[in-house]
């Protein structure tokens, strides 16, 4: 990873932090001279908008969301068709943003919560402009933040300072995603973009809520870890400490118990991903040993090529 690349540290500041402004502004400009050579056309974002008319049906194609068959034109053909959907101008984007304890740990280029507020960073570029609007909904466990949906760059900026610069939860209170997830359908928001920005670790009772959401929204999961979130090292005798219970265990790490533990792990990734899956999300995975902008752009590269793919194919019938 090149030291330009590298995550900033944003440390919990203030919102009026001259650090934290600083490490924001380092971050935008990382964003931007990466992403910028990807981006053409101002409405062709990280996922298929949902559209505000519907354009020409076409054949089903293996992947397709199930939720835009045409049902007249499969049962005028015999053949199943999806309908096609014009890109809305507009577009509503709203994060859910994982702040719980858990994200304050990190053992290589950053903590989890840094690459919570790089990944949000990156989401806000690929998705404002045109008098698109993002807003969000920040969750420790013990508090939810709101920032309304608005326009342009200065609230832009402003929204990622406030989940910068958003405290973190009383000690021993678990993670709340569920209830984020949950706060997005109340009020009844404008069918748009969810974006979901968690580790996803702990169990997964947020799947009802997000099938919920993702009967009106367009759903993306976006998965932030850190490498002994997958596996331990061979260190011998360890004092763990559960960031979000507080309870402290003494562990011997034998070759058994790496294997066990990243067998779970990989066992408890795969499940969050098929239920990402199951709500028609497509996950985005950074690790903060990894190129985190370099990951980014190549999912939008895939996402952009497989739509590519499936209008050709659907125009070559």
């Amino acid at each position: 990873m090149a030291e330009a690349d590298r995550l900033p540290s944003f440390g919990g500041g203030s919102l009026d932090d001259p650090t934290l402004t600083a490490a924001l502004k380092t971050l935008e400009l990382t964003v931007r001279r990466k992403l910028d050579g990807v981006l053409q056309g101002d409405h062709l974002g990280l996922i298929p908008g949902p559209g505000s008319e519907p354009g020409e049906a076409r054949p089903y194609q293996p992947g397709d969301d199930v939720r835009r068959m045409d049902w007249s034109v499969t049962a005028r053909t015999t053949h199943p068709h999806v309908r096609q959907m014009v890109a809305d101008r507009e577009l509503e984007t709203w994060l859910v943003v994982d702040m719980s304890a858990s994200l304050d740990f990190g053992t290589t280029g950053g903590t989890k919560r840094d690459l919570a507020v790089a990944a949000c960073s990156a989401i806000v570029h690929l998705t404002l402009g045109g008098g698109n609007r993002i807003g969000a909904i920040v969750a420790t466990g013990d508090h939810i933040v709101r920032v309304p949906a608005r326009s342009g760059r200065p609230h832009a900026m402003s929204l990622l300072a406030t989940i910068a610069s958003t405290r973190r939860s009383s000690e021993g209170v678990r993670g709340d995603l569920a209830g984020a997830v949950d706060a997005l359908r109340r009020p009844q928001r404008r069918r748009g973009l969810a974006v979901v920005v968690s580790d996803f670790l702990g169990p997964i009772d947020w799947d009802r809520p997000l099938r919920a959401v993702a009967g009106h929204h367009e759903v993306l999961g976006v998965e932030v870890l850190d490498p002994r979130d997958l596996e331990l090292p061979a260190v011998g005798e360890i004092i763990l400490r559960d960031a979000e219970s507080g309870q402290v265990r003494e562990l011997t790490v034998t070759e058994k118990v790496r294997t066990d533990y990243a067998r779970a792990a990989a066992a408890h990734q795969a499940d969050v991903h098929r239920v990402l899956r199951t709500c028609g999300a497509p996950t985005m995975s950074l690790r903060t040993d990894r190129d985190w902008i370099a990951d980014v752009v190549r999912f939008v590269a895939r996402r952009r090529r497989g739509l590519h793919a499936g209008a050709v194919a659907g125009a070559a019938r």
